[in-house]
């Protein structure tokens, strides 16, 4: 009996993305799956339910058809209390479960006797980078930051020669060179923009000069020793952590636009922008806090707001990043977990074996006990 696969209507407020796509039902149905939608899943990212039905998808008008029977649920963000109570026990669930902070959805999968994978927890390794989540829509996050700085910034990008005078490029500073700030640097430069970058890893300045933008950082012996062999930053000694702040201070008041995206797994983001930070840049300048819904790397950021300061400088935080550029981020968040499932179906029949490395790093609820060490702790 084939597996059976549902996609139910993402129920979290400000989601626009879905789970599959046309594409990836063909692909599922190939891997030996039947695919059920919920109707209506996929309009906010432009997909109407024909689109789904003609690629070989059930459409069932509502939650309770749709996920009757199912094997498997596949979603964006986290189930909810409804969606947990229709599956049948030991159902299997994929999602971008947030499962460090969500701890009632985490207790309601394990209620529910549910085997819960979190997309967030895939092992950045090498045969796992076509189901990093994470790295797929942070790509969309940080080119998606650069076209909101535009339109909240009241001048142009490029430098534009005319015959009325000269328009100066705008100044755009990227704090933090993964995944989203690359693509950040590449976009504003894309733009026009004259763009500079920081991180606290020392390998991060060639990707950034790579891109054409200059690296600012204290570039002292401390620094350049300041990646493990893993490659992840080690923490620094106070005394560099000044002189580093000192240098950001005397940069972000020449910039016009700022980008943040420092995150860090399972804690609220760092405070790389301060107030005082802000009250120093020019009237009309922009920052965009892509690290807002983990609490923020910018004093005065506000979750869903562009919040403007007495002094003009407009801070843009909007949540879910990638949900502003959807139909792309879907197509590539389900063909993650069309990766992510090729593990466990095999023959056309539902195998999870825990044991298999990526599953045993992103298995968080099982057989009614939370599994995952860092979610349980």
């Amino acid at each position: 009996m084939a597996v059976a696969i549902a996609v139910t209507r993402e129920r979290r407020e400000g989601e626009t993305r879905c789970a599959v796509t046309p594409e990836t039902v063909k692909k599922l149905i190939a891997l030996g799956a039947t695919v059920t939608v919920e109707a209506g899943t996929g309009l906010g990212s432009s997909i109407p339910d024909a689109d789904y039905a003609e690629a070989g998808a059930v459409v069932k008008p509502d939650l309770s058809a749709a996920l009757a029977g199912a094997d498997v649920l596949l979603k964006v963000r986290g189930p909810t209390a409804s969606e947990i109570s229709a599956l049948k026990p030991g159902a299997v669930v994929v999602s971008l479960l947030d499962a460090w902070r969500d701890k009632a959805t985490v207790e309601a999968l394990r209620g529910a006797n549910a085997t819960a994978f979190a997309m967030e927890f895939v092992p950045r390794i090498t045969r796992a980078q076509v189901m990093d989540a994470l790295s797929s829509q942070a790509n969309l996050a940080g080119y998606r930051a650069v076209i909101e700085a535009a339109w909240a910034y009241g001048k142009g990008f490029p430098m534009m020669m005319t015959a009325a005078g000269t328009v100066a490029a705008a100044k755009v500073f990227v704090m933090g060179a993964g995944v989203a700030g690359l693509q950040a640097i590449a976009t504003a430069r894309r733009l026009g923009a004259v763009v500079t970058a920081t991180d606290v890893r020392p390998a991060a300045k060639e990707q950034v000069e790579s891109l054409g933008a200059k690296f600012v950082a204290v570039e002292d012996e401390e620094f350049k020793a300041a990646e493990t062999a893993g490659g992840y930053a080690k923490a620094m000694s106070a005394e560099y952590q000044a002189k580093q702040a000192e240098l950001t201070a005397a940069h972000i008041v020449k910039q016009d636009v700022v980008i943040t995206t420092a995150l860090i797994p399972g804690r609220p983001a760092p405070k790389l922008v301060t107030a005082a930070h802000v009250v120093s840049m020019k009237p009309g300048s922009v920052i965009v806090d892509l690290a807002v819904e983990a609490g923020g790397n910018v004093e005065g950021s506000k979750a869903n707001e562009v919040a403007t300061t007495v002094g003009g400088v407009k801070i843009v935080g909007w949540t879910n990043m990638p949900g502003r550029i959807a139909a792309d981020a879907s197509a590539l968040y389900a063909r993650n977990l069309v990766a992510f499932l090729g593990l466990m179906i095999k023959d056309g029949a539902l195998s999870v074996d825990l044991d298999e490395e990526i599953l045993k790093a992103a298995v968080v609820t099982h057989a009614g006990a939370v599994v995952h060490e860092g979610v349980r702790g």
